[in-house]
């Protein structure tokens, strides 16, 4: 175990964990929603530090990350824990294993393991990803570091529920995040079982810490797919930045939800144009492989600059971070090389 940071004691040796908008209090011998903190004898503890059950070289595209650094590869890591409890998880193995019994193998890390890894595989940056980045917050703030001092840039896709004490701290070595924004309050309260509004407020944030921002929300039938209900994410997102990437991906059946449907199809391509109308400059489809929505447009002239199918790119036509047919800056963090 690893003594936590972000907490604080409120006697009688329970402790308040404040490293995510749950502000937990946890009683002494018991753990945080998240699963992996444990307040033992007064004192705060990470369950995790270093305890690696997912660790993969990825397309930068799969995480999806449309616009930073499109093309490249990615040292992708998790941890098990979550502290969110979406009944349509689709990392539900590892995200709360511990509080259902699961069985999982584990691989010791140590930051500086990790990013010497991400060199060797000559990956541009790390991804924490696949559980939730924020309940292993204090082995990605050390990696983070570590690989900013040796020229690799950070990534977090989150469901964007940090604290802001973290968020600010971490924001130093963290370049970009893609961050689930999965419905309106309504549909935060009843299934992930949190408030949409720290989502928004630190998506917000993270763009005053320049952090570069995409969204991600997996359009579920019957939940968060209402024209209503679509047209309020685009205009939060819009409120905040019209510059942010909307990436409106495809429900399929997984874990407490097996017994659903998917989305169809006609569905997503709908939203994408909601996305269009409220105002925003980048709108993609996700979990379609080979739609049109998976392409990047100019938002001047309207011209094909990257062409997708799936993970892979096929055409590009970008001058560095500028559009090759009208000149505009096209936003987003970009290299010759990506």
């Amino acid at each position: 175990m690893e003594i936590a940071r972000y907490w604080k004691k409120l006697g009688e040796e329970k402790v308040q964990c404040e490293l995510c908008n749950h502000f937990c209090v946890i009683e002494p011998n018991n753990i945080g929603k998240c699963g992996v903190r444990l307040n033992k004898g007064g004192i705060l503890y990470s369950l995790v530090y270093g305890e690696i059950v997912a660790e993969n070289i990825d397309p930068i595209e799969k995480k999806p990350f449309y616009h930073f650094f499109p093309g490249s590869f990615s040292f992708s890591i998790a941890t098990c824990g979550c502290n969110f409890f979406c009944p349509f998880c689709q990392n539900y193995e590892i995200s709360h294993p511990p509080k259902e019994g699961r069985i999982f193998t584990i691989r010791k890390r140590k930051p500086e393991e990790i990013v010497n890894l991400a060199k060797k595989y000559n990956c541009i940056s790390i991804s924490y990803t696949y559980t939730e980045p924020t309940v292993f917050g204090e082995f990605a703030f050390d990696t983070c570091k570590i690989a900013k001092e040796n020229g690799i840039y950070n990534n977090f896709v989150t469901n964007g529920y940090m604290s802001k004490s973290f968020l600010k701290d971490i924001s130093e070595f963290l370049d970009a995040a893609n961050v689930d924004l999965k419905g309106d309050e309504e549909f935060y309260k009843k299934l992930p079982q949190a408030n949409q509004k720290y989502v928004v407020e630190n998506i917000e944030l993270m763009r005053e810490l320049n952090i570069w921002v995409e969204v991600t929300t997996l359009l579920i039938p019957e939940y968060n797919d209402s024209e209503k209900q679509i047209r309020d994410i685009a205009r939060k997102i819009k409120n905040i930045d019209n510059k942010i990437p909307w990436h409106i991906s495809r429900f399929f059946p997984a874990y407490k939800m097996s017994d659903h449907y998917p989305t169809e199809i006609e569905k997503i391509r709908r939203a994408r144009e909601i996305g269009f109308e409220e105002g925003l400059l980048y709108v993609y489809t996700g979990n379609i492989v080979g739609d049109v929505g998976e392409n990047t447009y100019c938002p001047y002239c309207k011209n094909l600059l990257i062409e997708r199918y799936g993970y892979r790119i096929l055409k590009k036509n970008l001058i560095v971070n500028k559009c090759s047919f009208c000149g505009k800056v096209i936003d987003g963090i970009f290299t010759s090389e990506s």
